[in-house]
């Protein structure tokens, strides 16, 4: 197999060799009749003879035999010209030495030119015969690339190098006006993102719309992504991104396989500064316990502990393939932290206790939770054995092995709860929240933070994967109510978020006794956009190629979520994206018996008992039972 490569190599560097030869004997030939018209010939008539030695000498370090003409480069064109330059000179040297008269005194500088210009003008020109731009066939999409110049020549490279020419770029949009009317190998700038409406009414009435916007900078998200995508739809232009630019390997055909808009992209939100210092300096060194380590906001947060250089991770979920997911990418992430896979359940209060006995965490991440409404209200015990006694088995089993911090991952659904699984995850917070009170206190030496948070766009059971698949079937994309919204945040601004908590409240921050955490979503989304959003970046219209149906509100669910209780006055912190809430508390001990209510009701399967406690414990919790208008009807005092 390695003989015809090496043969048919050996064969194109022989024709390089011979072709630069004949190109410094043309060079010569011009300089000499450029030096001196009136006696143009060369004297000695082997001159031109000695120039071909000369560049296949001097070219063997310059490797100028092995540039390969079709990807020539600036890098290749320098290496061209020192080779041309000390050509010239030795040729010079060579005449002087021989007694022989330079045709003119400016003969060394002209000779270095026709050199330089002879060596570098075929392979410019041989490498822009290449080049994509031209006619192509009839299904050859004509595109207009959308980025900055570096993106944009990074993908025109990439397509200079592929064997067939998928698209034809016929034009450029940049991110600022202020480039706008420039050029980019030989595409003009023709307008801003901000501008994309008027340049496509322009183009539309030239007659020269495109048939896609390639968007080349990953750096193009909210608002501007979201105009062009009104723009691109009004005037039927497709939208589509490139890959990771890093992934434009010039021989790769995938690589140019361009990919849909990520709804991720058109969430308008501010790039938040977090304390990576403080966050390293919190995790560093120790052993941490994530729970839910499957699971979306565990898996994301197993990831950027691995990247803190913790002594080792406990990854713990009752999932067995979720948790040989993470296992795995951490394993080929991080190869150096040391971790175990565990397979658990928090509700098992011996098996936990028995695991951080022998593990000994420092930090523990509690994100073991039954999330999905419509599920827990189907089954209430066992949200409430999860959410609840689960919260207390691990609090309790950290507490006990000596942890310093526990952090408790809780929902905006906890706020005026109208489902099993929001009442449950409100009680968890209490129970967190009277550890953190006795941490503060003296009277416990672990402390206990609470994060809350809405939801995050695209986790296991939440509406974007729902909706993904629905149009991968056809449609019609499912929405419970017109007026649903709800607040969205992408899972690793989530997590970064709230290991950022973390630091604050662990450290010696002034926070009020049970204060909780609440991340900053932004404004909340309606579903019924979102969805017809998902159907616009999939190419498709909305209600005419794919439906988009009511189905109506689910027990449990309300038409809108909230971040805080009436009660709880949000105040800012130091830190951007990171409120708090002022604490609404409980006495730790009712709650503890209240717990220990629950848990008994639910060992002899009384599951109506087991709400009325937490109904008890939880005033605010109005349930929604049958999917009616849910929860709006709260009393002025509960809020």
């Amino acid at each position: 197999m390695n003989q015809p490569i090496t043969s048919r190599l050996a064969a194109r560097l022989g024709l390089n060799i011979l072709l630069d030869g004949v190109l410094a004997a043309l060079a010569v030939l011009a300089a000499g009749w450029l030096a001196k018209p009136a006696s143009p010939w060369p004297h000695p008539e082997a001159l031109p003879l000695a120039a071909a030695g000369a560049i296949w000498l001097i070219g063997v370090p310059f490797g100028l035999a092995r540039l390969h003409w079709r990807f020539t480069a600036l890098r290749d064109l320098s290496r061209i010209g020192g080779a041309s330059i000390l050509t010239a000179i030795l040729l010079t040297l060579l005449l002087i030495g021989a007694g022989m008269r330079l045709p003119s005194p400016s003969y060394p500088p002209i000779l270095a030119l026709c050199l330089i210009v002879a060596l570098t003008t075929p392979r410019l020109l041989y490498r822009l015969g290449r080049e994509p731009g031209g006619a192509g066939g009839t299904n050859t999409a004509k595109a207009i690339l959308v980025g900055t110049g570096e993106t944009a020549e990074l993908f025109i490279s990439a397509l200079a190098r592929s064997d067939t020419v998928p698209y034809r770029v016929v034009g450029l949009m940049a991110l600022s006006q202020r480039h706008a009317g420039r050029r980019i190998h030989g595409h003009d700038i023709i307008s801003s993102v901000g501008q994309a409406e008027p340049a496509l009414a322009r183009l539309h009435k030239a007659n020269a719309l495109p048939d896609l916007f390639i968007i080349t900078s990953p750096e193009l998200t909210g608002d501007p992504l979201a105009g062009l995508l009104r723009a691109a739809e009004q005037y039927g232009v497709r939208v589509q991104r490139t890959p990771t630019l890093t992934a434009l390997a010039p021989a790769n055909q995938t690589s140019l396989q361009l990919q849909p808009i990520a709804i991720e992209d058109l969430l308008n939100r501010r790039q938040v500064v977090l304390d990576r210092e403080g966050m390293a300096g919190l995790i560093r060194g120790r052993r941490v316990l994530v729970t839910g380590a499957g699971g979306s906001i565990g898996s994301e947060l197993a990831r950027q502990l691995a990247g803190l250089a913790p002594a080792e991770i406990m990854l713990l979920d009752n999932g067995e393939f979720a948790l040989w997911q993470i296992d795995l990418e951490l394993a080929e992430t991080w190869p150096g932290t040391r971790r175990r896979a565990v397979i658990a359940d928090v509700r098992d209060r011996e098996r936990i206790a028995a695991l951080c006995d022998d593990f000994r965490p420092e930090l523990v991440f509690h994100a073991a939770a039954l999330k999905h409404v419509p599920i827990v209200e189907a089954n209430p015990l066992e949200g409430l054995l999860t959410n609840v006694l689960g919260t207390k088995a691990v609090a309790d089993a950290a507490q006990a092995s000596g942890a310093a911090l526990m952090v408790l991952i809780s929902t905006d659904k906890a706020v005026n709860p109208s489902s099993v699984m929001g009442a449950t995850k409100r009680l968890a917070e209490m129970v967190c929240q009277g550890l953190d009170i006795a941490a503060r206190h003296g009277a416990a030496e672990m402390r206990c933070v609470t994060v809350r948070f809405g939801n995050v766009l695209g986790s296991t059971g939440s509406v974007v994967p729902l909706f993904r698949r629905q149009l991968a079937q056809g449609g019609p994309l499912t929405v419970t109510h017109p007026d649903m919204q709800r607040y969205f945040m992408t899972v690793r601004e989530a997590v970064g978020l709230v290991l950022q908590a973390s630091v604050v409240g662990s450290g010696e921050a002034a926070i009020e006794d049970g204060g909780i955490f609440v991340l900053d979503m932004g404004e909340p989304v309606k579903i019924i956009d979102l969805a017809y959003q998902m159907i616009r970046l999939a190419g498709l219209r909305p209600d005419i190629d794919v439906k988009v149906e009511f189905t109506g509100l689910r027990p449990g669910e309300k038409l809108f979520e909230e971040l805080f209780h009436g009660s709880e006055a949000p105040a800012p912190t130091e830190h951007a994206g990171l409120l708090m809430a002022s604490p609404r508390t409980a006495d730790r001990r009712v709650v503890n018996h209240a717990i220990q209510e629950i848990a008994l009701a639910a060992a002899h399967g009384d599951a109506a008992g087991a709400l009325s406690i937490l109904a008890r414990m939880v005033p605010e919790f109005v349930h929604n039972v049958d999917g009616g208008e849910p929860g709006l009807a709260i009393s002025a005092a509960a809020r």
